[in-house]
């Protein structure tokens, strides 16, 4: 525990240890028994530094360029939200771009647990209306 890693400074760490591919370096910002709450998708929330280590080995392998690009961020005493895009190149070629909202919470110097809501971003696909119909139940006229 190093209580001297304020929220602000786990954040940097974060996003330089992903954007240097820094498995070991992003896995020490994780407490070992850290939370990640995926409210939209319940079935991807998981417990454990571990399972975060399995994540982003399994990321930096298939996506040899990824890199995070902050978009915002905002800073507590005990956290921090941030809002990037993951860009990279599959090595099957395939270009990804994701964005992620991530609300941590940090305690003696590391994320203990977090909020996350991620997905692919989709360039095109239904409007708003048909959106919003589709989630009443109505075809959109």
């Amino acid at each position: 525990m190093d209580t001297s890693r304020t929220p602000a400074h786990v954040l940097d760490r974060i996003v330089i240890a992903t954007n240097a591919h820094d498995l070991d370096g992003l896995v020490s910002c994780f407490a070992a028994d850290y939370r990640l709450s995926d409210p939209v998708h319940p079935a991807r929330s998981f417990v454990g530094a571990a399972q975060v280590r399995r994540n982003w080995a399994t990321m930096f392998e298939a996506v040899p360029d990824l890199r995070l690009e902050v978009e915002d961020r905002a800073v507590t005493d005990t956290g921090f939200w941030l809002e990037a895009t993951q860009l990279g190149v599959r090595h099957d070629g395939v270009r990804i771009k994701a964005r992620t909202v991530f609300i941590a919470k940090v305690g003696d110097g590391l994320i203990r647990s977090a909020h996350m809501y991620a997905a692919p971003v989709e360039e095109g696909g239904p409007g708003i209306d048909a959106v919003f119909a589709a989630m009443a139940g109505r075809v959109p006229s």
